[in-house]
Formats: C-alpha cells, structure tokens, sequence
C-alpha cells in the first residue's frame, strides 16, 4: 500500500492524524507529514483517514 497526498490541496485540517496517527502526523509548523510506505495492517486506518479528508486531498494506491 502507497499513500499519496496532494499537498497542494490538503490545507492541514489535521483529521487524517486522528484517523490514523501511525500514518499522519502535524509538525511542529503545523504542516502534514505522513508515512508513504505504512504496513498494510494500517489500511482501515488509512481508508478512514481518507474518507474524513475535507478536501478529499489523500489517495491509496495498491
């Protein structure tokens, strides 16, 4: 499994980080990072986090 963010989309909103803290995280700028490669027992997690994105701004690939 892949995660891929647009990061020219994604305003930081931060609700990907309550959906999946093991994936996405907010610096201390405030500014989304998140790991690319996670385990694939995550992808519930990550499924959901990109669900509850506003902007729709996440996508799994594989």
């Amino acid at each position: 499994m892949r995660v891929v963010v647009d990061l020219a989309k994604c305003q930081d909103h931060g609700q990907c980080v309550f959906a999946a803290p093991e994936v996405f995280h907010l610096d201390d700028a405030g500014k989304l990072g998140f790991v690319a490669e996670p385990d694939g027992a995550l992808r519930d997690a990550v499924e959901e986090a990109a669900d509850v994105c506003p902007l729709q701004a996440i996508r799994i690939d594989g």
